[in-house]
């Protein structure tokens, strides 16, 4: 097959020469919700055309190489006091994969734990390209499975206003939870 980027011959969507050229992550943080971090590993516009493969069958393949280069580094790396629990946000099944989910199982390492189908939206409206306003006006309407533990992580493919993720944590804090901070594979307001 041949590279997406590059188009070179390649065993894999993107080469390696293109995953180390364009695909190494950057630590970007922002504070939502008060005080609670958004780590996030690319800026969007950097990785926009390959995060709109996710509601596509190739999506399943490129969102593995993202989390590969970006979450699982990140996991291997972290350390924390105890063993917490990293919760995608929305999971639900879409082209036959879920790409948060992707996200999620990637930092499986020995202090985070990945739970899947823990908090989904009742909403199906889609933010994607909506206002804030708009974003304030159709909340996702989470419904939350209770998990143990009390430290969590949330994990999304991309953050913008912060509306999602702050939706997740009042949910979450609700139901006596803590959200430690969340992960982003993009942020759209870095540029």
């Amino acid at each position: 097959m041949r590279c997406l980027m590059c188009e070179n011959l390649s065993f894999s969507h993107i080469c390696n020469n293109c995953q180390t050229t364009f695909l190494t992550p950057s630590i970007y943080r922002r504070k939502i919700f008060g005080d609670i971090e958004v780590i996030s590993f690319y800026k969007y516009d950097d990785i926009k055309n390959l995060l709109h493969t996710k509601h596509t069958d190739l999506g399943y393949y490129i969102f593995k190489i993202l989390a590969k280069n970006s979450l699982a580094k990140f996991a291997t790396q972290f350390s924390y006091e105890q063993h917490i629990i990293s919760l995608a946000i929305d999971d639900t099944l879409s082209s036959g994969y879920s790409h948060t989910a992707i996200l999620n199982k990637a930092l499986k390492s020995d202090f985070i734990t990945p739970k899947f189908n823990k908090l989904r939206a009742k909403n199906r409206v889609s933010y994607s390209g909506k206002s804030r306003e708009f974003r304030m006006l159709n909340p996702r309407n989470f419904e939350f499975k209770s998990v143990q533990g009390n430290e969590l992580i949330l994990v999304d493919d991309i953050v913008t206003t912060g509306s999602t993720f702050t939706q997740a944590i009042t949910l979450l804090q609700a139901n006596g939870k803590n959200t430690i901070f969340c992960l982003a594979l993009a942020d759209a307001s870095i540029k």
